[in-house]
Parts: structure tokens; sequence; C-alpha cells
């Protein structure tokens, strides 16, 4: 039975741990957090991606997350409406459609409950591969037939095989904030998103109302450490200083969330995705970034693709996952560009794209 250590426990670990264990592997999941990391923004699970969690048994629970938004609001610098709608959201889009908008945290947990059988290192990280060779922060050296690095944009095994993080990310000059806050708005399952100028973004309610989730954006590149807590917090403030609107009580919520994170809007694009006995999944091989609206559904789809050719293939399993995925993942990627170019909303082709890929029975 192969090994398989995956590192990273966030959406495409999580997603990959439950498909390879259902298919008789043995898995292993490091991750450097002490537990599954809080907070995070809404995210979409979209297309192919919704086949992929129903496949997993897990569509209605998905759908029980949702965010259930009823609409938004959209006002300008100074806090002037611009326009409402009750048809779609910036967050989610088209709220007619069977796409589900639920937050992050909710969507890693419900994953992370379907890992049955699948063995977590919380607060360790890998220092080292060689061959099947790994060695950890703190767990003793091991070794694994398939090491799979799930760990996100700033992937730490992406960075031990395939060199500097600086030959892969594409900065699309933009970054984002986002924490949890009291719904200090009063927000009723709407969102209110402020548009112009070179600082903006959003506030949408969350959980039935309790809380709320605050987006901040500002546009230039940044040289803060993608761990450095503190000095991105007096970042963000800094920005919003004079901002106006709601900003200054969210900006105080900002200092108290326990959840708080920031980074860059960035792509990751790579030649290839593996090397040896070493795969890449998610953000780490191919962020697509915020902008595209797709990485959560390209993650979900990445693990089954993956997942599924290991087992049905293991001789060529690197080699077709990426022969299947990667026009898709081509597909979001170029998408996100064309978002951004359209002051950050969603193209016509964004239907189109969603549904690019017709998944893989395996």
């Amino acid at each position: 039975m192969k090994n398989v250590l995956i590192s990273g426990a966030g959406i495409g670990g999580l997603a990959l741990a439950h498909w390879l264990r259902r298919n008789g592997f043995a898995v292993t999941v490091v991750e450097w957090a002490r537990g599954l990391r809080p907070g995070g923004q809404a995210v979409d699970v979209r297309g192919p991606a919704l086949e992929v969690v129903e496949r997993m048994g897990l569509g209605d629970r998905l759908r029980s997350l949702s965010t259930n938004m009823r609409g938004m609001t959209v006002v300008d610098a100074d806090g002037n409406e611009l326009f409402s709608s009750t048809t779609h959201t910036l967050s989610g889009g088209d709220l007619a459609s069977p796409d589900v908008e639920l937050l992050r945290d909710d969507l890693a947990r419900l994953l992370f409950d379907a890992t049955d059988g699948v063995e977590h290192l919380f607060d360790d990280t890998i220092t080292s591969i060689d061959g099947t060779r790994v060695t950890f922060g703190k767990a003793a050296p091991r070794d694994f037939d398939v090491i799979v690095g799930a760990d996100g944009l700033h992937s730490n095994v992406r960075e031990l095989v395939f060199g500097p993080e600086s030959r892969f990310l594409h900065h699309l000059g933009t970054n984002l904030a986002v924490f949890t806050a009291p719904n200090f708005l009063g927000l009723d399952h709407w969102q209110t998103f402020q548009q112009g100028g070179l600082v903006g973004g959003g506030v949408m309610s969350a959980r039935a109302n309790s809380e709320c989730r605050v987006y901040l954006g500002f546009t230039g590149e940044v040289a803060v450490g993608h761990r450095d807590v503190d000095a991105q917090r007096r970042l963000v403030a800094e920005k919003f200083a004079d901002a106006g609107w709601v900003w200054p009580t969210a900006l105080e919520h900002m200092w108290e969330a326990p959840d708080f994170h920031f980074d860059s809007m960035s792509q990751i694009r790579m030649d290839g995705w593996s090397r040896g006995n070493v795969v890449l999944l998610g953000d780490a091989g191919y962020c697509g970034s915020p902008l595209s609206g797709q990485g959560t559904s390209v993650a979900l789809v990445g693990a089954y693709v993956l997942a599924g050719e290991l087992a049905a293939n293991p001789g060529t399993a690197f080699a077709r996952y990426e022969e299947v995925l990667r026009p898709y993942v081509t597909a979001n990627q170029d998408l996100a560009l064309r978002n951004q170019e359209n002051g950050g909303q969603p193209t016509e082709e964004f239907a189109n794209v969603v549904s690019s890929l017709p998944l893989p029975a395996y």
C-alpha cells in the first residue's frame, strides 16, 4: 500500500487525503499551524467541484453551510450608495446558480471530518526532502512513496524541491486582508462593498448574522513577510488610516481579530508540477489568485484528479494529472487576469471557464 505525505491541511490537502484514504492509501498530513486554520474569506464551490463534493457524499452538508446571501450594496469612496442587487454578489456571483458559497474555515472543517483513518501532524513542518526520506521540525524522519505539496501560495515543499518562490510567483498588483469581526453594520445576509480609489473592500455578514468578514484591499507591491502578522496589520492600518467610510471601526476590530490573514493577489505559474516523487496541488502549484473566483474549486478538482490518477495509473499518475488538469488551470488563471482588467468583476466567459472540465470517472 502506497504511503503518501501531504503538506498542508487546507482545502486541497484535506480533499486529497479523503480520496487517497478512500482508495486504500496510507496518508499523513503535516500542517505548520496548531490546528485547522480559522478565518479566511468566503469561497465558492462551482462546476465540476460541486460534483467532486457530491461524489464525496458531502453535498447536503456543503449546502447547509452556505452563506445564504440575499444581495449586496456597492458604495463609493464616501459611502454613498451606487447600486444594490438581489440577484448577485461580489463574493459569490449569481445567486440563482447552483454554486455554493461558504466560509473557507467551514469548508476545511467539513473536509477534515471526512478524513477518517488519516494521520494528522499539526504544529510541524517539513525541513528536508531527499528522495523518499523526509525530515520534520519535530517528528522523526520517515520515508514516503509520494510527497504532495498542498501548502499554499508560499509553499514550503515547492521551495525545497523546485527552488525559490521568486521563480514562480507573479504579483498582480493588489493585496488583500481578511478577518472576522462582530457584525458592526447589522447586516442581514448582506454584503456592502466600497469601490474607488487606491484602497477599498467590503463587509459581509456571516454565520446567521452573528459575525461578519471584513475585506480590505489596496494596490502596490509590499515588502512584509507572509507570516509577520504584526507588520501586516500595521501596513493595513497605514493604508486605510484616511480611507473614511466604516474603515475606522473595521480597523479597531482588526487589531483584535485572531484570524487576521493578509497576502498579495498573486499567481503561481510553473512549467511542471512534479519532480521525482514530489507533486504540487492547488495554490502551491497553480494559484490563480482570488481574482479568478475559482481557487477553491480548482483545488477540489485537482485533488480528485490527482488521487484518481494515483489509484488508476500509478506509473504515469503525475503526467496524467497534469495532462487532464492543466487546460482547466490555465483557463482559470487567464480568467483572473481578464477579471482584473474588468475591475475585479467576472467577465462574460466566466460561466464557460467554470464548467470547462468534464469530470473524469475514476
